[in-house]
């Protein structure tokens, strides 16, 4: 397929081609912004377009290409009956600015969402409006901000993230103005809770931490960590990148957290990836409540019986003390209702998706970790991660150390070579306190038979010879590339840009 800028028809002509601008209207042109050539428009025919987007779909990999075991990032099938809800008239092309009468229906999404999500998270008030994971993050940070600014503990102006958090938390306190407290995890992978006392005090803002955490193991003592950072006067956040493991089995509030955000395009299926779009919704208990950013969706009796035929009329409100707007809208609509949908779908068996997705990662891992495997014979010291558990949640690391020791093939090796296998790769080198690490997550939408084959092919790679793992891939249409050189020497223009 050649470069679309290569077709070139008659002036005027193609798909959506605009049409030549009048004599008359370019006289009103000032001579000094006039064009010298004609734009560059490819003008191509309809099957000329179609086959060129075609062909673009087909150099780059998705969920719907494979295997996307990307841990922690939770790629996984998304039910395509929630793309066919979400362009439902009512819901599809609804302006933002459109008044509350004529999208009730839309409201009331979003009003339902919030109360799912407050009865999965044990939270009392939850708020859409942020479009990002880490933009809830911030959110989230903020309301508890306010919260002791406006309890005269204003003086209270550290954070403490433990050394395996996602990098997002430092990065979204640090915005906050917040000095960030890192403390270490215990030998056996867990939070150090030794480490957790010497580390609050009277400066303590707050504490985040995921659980169960990057390397796929859930704290057993998170209550007490609760408490040590409670008795300071700090505040418990939960970062919900990993709420897919453990949702309808437990939630934060049970754990003792103030505040979380929640990622609904990977708990719940949204299509995500290169920044967008996505959704970052946070839930507070109730002392946070008044902070949230506005607007959130309510509701109340209506004389007329509603327009939804439930009986109530809703709204946007806007909390008394909250902190603002973190984006400009009320949130993302599409994604908001795509995750309404995918919950729907489970109702009251939503706990399901839990179960599937941590067993998934559990015979995952004992098929590529069997003791009786040849390559464990070859490599008898492969461990896990840093951890010594028999089981894990919804992910788990592995270390490629002791391959690299053995024969020179590094974690990033493996990765490349997955690519010729037609996989995506795991997440790669994160957390960075587990050496080489691959994070590998099937997730619940995975069969068996994908996960024995990816196995296979895993374990095939380990045992091949170094020179092909170490020079992959070589089936992609990009091969390996000297990442140092492109980071200093960045192309950001189309070769056709004069």
């Amino acid at each position: 397929m050649s470069d679309i800028f290569s077709f070139n028809g008659a002036e005027g002509t193609g798909w959506s081609q605009p049409s030549p601008i009048s004599g008359d209207a370019i006289s009103t042109v000032p001579i000094s912004l006039r064009r010298a050539d004609l734009p560059r428009w490819p003008r191509a025919s309809e099957p000329e377009l179609v086959r060129h987007y075609t062909w673009l779909s087909q150099r780059n990999f998705g969920i719907d290409t494979g295997f996307y075991p990307l841990g922690s990032c939770t790629m996984k099938h998304n039910p395509r009956v929630n793309e066919r809800i979400v362009q439902l008239p009512g819901i599809d092309r609804v302006h933002p600015l459109q008044p509350e009468h004529q999208i009730q229906g839309l409201l009331s999404i979003f009003f339902e969402m919030q109360e799912m999500l407050e009865v999965c998270s044990g939270m009392d008030q939850v708020t859409l409006q942020p479009v990002a994971g880490a933009q809830g993050e911030f959110a989230a940070i903020r309301c508890i901000q306010e919260y002791h600014k406006d309890n005269g503990q204003s003086h209270r102006n550290k954070v403490i993230v433990p050394d395996s958090a996602h990098g997002t938390n430092p990065a979204s306190a640090a915005m906050c103005g917040y000095e960030i407290i890192e403390i270490p995890s215990s030998p056996n992978g867990f939070l150090d809770l030794d480490a957790l006392r010497e580390a609050v005090g009277e400066d303590t803002a707050a504490m985040m931490i995921t659980n169960p955490s990057t390397l796929g193991v859930f704290e057993p003592e998170i209550s007490e960590a609760a408490d040590i950072v409670h008795s300071a006067g700090g505040q418990m956040y939960y970062d919900g990148a990993n709420f897919n493991a453990i949702l309808g089995k437990t939630n934060p509030g049970l754990m003792g957290f103030d505040a979380v955000h929640y990622n609904l395009h990977k708990t719940f299926s949204q299509p995500h990836g290169g920044g967008g779009p996505g959704s970052g919704p946070i839930g507070v208990r109730e002392h946070l409540a008044d902070y949230v950013p506005s607007p959130v969706a309510d509701r109340e009796e209506a004389e007329d019986g509603g327009a939804t035929g439930d009986g109530y009329r809703y709204f946007w409100r806007t909390p008394d003390k909250t902190i603002g707007k973190v984006q400009q809208w009320h949130g993302n609509a599409g994604a908001v209702v795509r995750a309404w949908a995918f919950y729907r779908r489970y109702g009251r068996e939503l706990e399901l998706m839990s179960e599937h997705a941590v067993l998934n990662a559990n015979y995952l891992r004992h098929r590529i970790l069997n003791p009786e495997s040849d390559v464990r014979e070859k490599i008898p010291a492969m461990p896990v991660d840093g951890a010594t558990v028999d089981f894990v949640k919804h992910e788990f690391t592995l270390s490629m150390s002791p391959l690299k020791e053995a024969v020179g093939v590094s974690g990033k090796d493996v990765a490349k070579r997955l690519l010729d296998y037609g996989y995506m790769s795991p997440t790669l080198y994160f957390p960075m306190i587990v050496p080489e690490c691959l994070m590998i997550e099937p997730t619940e939408t995975e069969s068996i038979e994908v996960m024995d084959k990816f196995a296979e092919d895993f374990l095939a790679i380990l045992s091949e010879d170094p020179s092909i793992v170490t020079t992959a891939p070589h089936t992609t249409d990009v091969r390996r590339v000297d990442e140092v050189q492109a980071a200093r020497n960045l192309v950001l223009r189309h070769p056709c840009e004069k």
